[in-house]
Order: structure tokens, then C-alpha cells, then sequence
């Protein structure tokens, strides 16, 4: 089953990592964006819990780049937004 909220997280968060003004960042935007990718293609979906903590890291990059990048993690995190509110729970 495709998630394609979390598909397009992914393909943003890709584009963020080739915005990054820094090889660090850029590796930690490559990593979220495969980490989604496959999030995106598991059998189950992530739970609140393991998206909370995406959302953290993202968060966290977006305050640190500022600009496109902040904007394009912006982004992602409102497709995962609208994923989470599909997800039964908290």
C-alpha cells in the first residue's frame, strides 16, 4: 500500500537536501527523505510516535537553515500532517 502523503514528504525533503547550504545538513535531509520513502512503501504505516519524532528533526533543520530549505521542510511536514490525521490514535 502507498502512502502518497508520506511519498511526497520524501520527494521534498529530497529537494530540500539538494538545497542545504551544508553537506551535514543535506546527509540528514537525504536520510529523512529515504527513511519516508520506504515509510511510504512499508507494510504498515509509522505510528504517531515515530512521526512525532520525524517531525522533531524537521523541525529542528528548518530553524537551523531558514529560507528554501526551511520552506521545503515546511512543506513536508504538512503532507505528513495530513498523513497523521489518517492515522488512528492520539
Amino acid at each position: 500500500m502507498t502512502r502518497p502523503e508520506l511519498e511526497n514528504a520524501a520527494a521534498t525533503l529530497q529537494d530540500a537536501a539538494e538545497s542545504a547550504s551544508d553537506d551535514e545538513t543535506r546527509e540528514r535531509l537525504e536520510n529523512q527523505s529515504t527513511q519516508f520513502e520506504r515509510l511510504a512503501e512499508a507494510d504498515r504505516g509509522p505510528d504517531h510516535g515515530k512521526l512525532a519524532r520525524h517531525e522533531h528533526v524537521l523541525t529542528e533543520i528548518a530553524d537551523d537553515e531558514g529560507g528554501a530549505v526551511a520552506n521545503l521542510v515546511t512543506e513536508a511536514l504538512e503532507s505528513i500532517s495530513a498523513y497523521r490525521e489518517t492515522v488512528d490514535g492520539v
